[in-house]
């Protein structure tokens, strides 16, 4: 976001996507056509896979085809870093078959969000392998990521992951979305993509949007046709019913 991996002088590679999700086979064919290069020395080096779950578009990954990520990765010894920002979504999101346990084993680095699930502020990165803790507390400290008063990242934690709150919190921001989404749908609107987390694309008329956006606030996605945008939709764990039914009040009422 904003440039922030080239800031720091790294270069992102980008490989096609299906729903979001970035796959195994696309991944080795951008590892295989640098390799294969006869000046593959002039190039940037493919040196790490990051992935998102949920995905930008809220779909998530499951155990599957996350076995088969980190099998390519370790064929060319690059780690698989998994960015959890909205983490609870996606594990407590319905099909889901991955546990944190899961992430734990199959990836090098992953992070669990608590911004985005109710904390104040703060993500938790869990270290899987060994060989990424060589000087990391140095690389914290210099990249201006080390907090005086870092413990305060440590209380939210405790208590996100006191019994079964942080994913209870989940569950309501996607239950939320499932509301949403069935109104959505039942007065008559399609979708971008199936999102079984917090972010829901629905497809409106640019003159149903004006009209929402009167008493709503939408991110605008992508431009269907020039008639058509899709934008997103995203639930949390403050979210009401009663905001539900407000949306679908109002989307219902259009025209009247």
């Amino acid at each position: 976001e904003s440039g922030a991996v080239e800031a720091t002088g790294h270069k992102v590679l980008v490989v096609p996507s299906k729903d979001g999700k970035m796959t195994a086979e696309a991944v080795e064919s951008c590892i295989q056509a640098h390799y294969n290069d006869n000046s593959a020395e002039h190039m940037v080096q493919p040196g790490m896979v990051y992935i998102s779950s949920p995905t930008e578009v809220g779909t998530i990954y499951h155990k599957a085809e996350l076995e088969k990520l980190q099998a390519v990765c370790r064929k060319y010894g690059i780690p698989l870093f998994l960015d959890g920002a909205r983490l609870g979504c996606a594990l407590t999101a319905e099909g889901n078959d991955v546990t944190l346990q899961d992430l734990a084993r199959l990836t090098d680095a992953f992070y669990i969000g608590g911004t985005k699930m109710g904390a104040l502020f703060g993500e938790a990165l869990v270290i899987n392998n060994p060989a990424l803790n060589k000087d990391f507390r140095y690389i914290l400290k210099q990249k201006g990521g080390m907090l005086a008063k870092g413990r305060l990242l440590g209380i939210q934690f405790g208590e996100l992951f006191r019994d079964t709150l942080y994913f209870d919190l989940a569950k309501h921001a996607n239950a939320m979305a499932r509301k949403l989404e069935k109104g959505i749908s039942e007065l008559g609107y399609s979708f971008l993509v199936e999102s079984p987390t917090n972010q829901i694309f629905p497809i409106f008329p640019k003159e149903v949007l004006s009209y929402i956006q009167e008493d709503f606030s939408v991110t605008y996605w992508e431009e269907i046709d020039a008639t058509k945008d899709a934008v997103r939709l995203c639930t949390s764990w403050a979210t009401e019913e009663a905001m539900v039914d407000a949306f679908l009040e109002k989307l219902r009422n259009f025209g009247k």
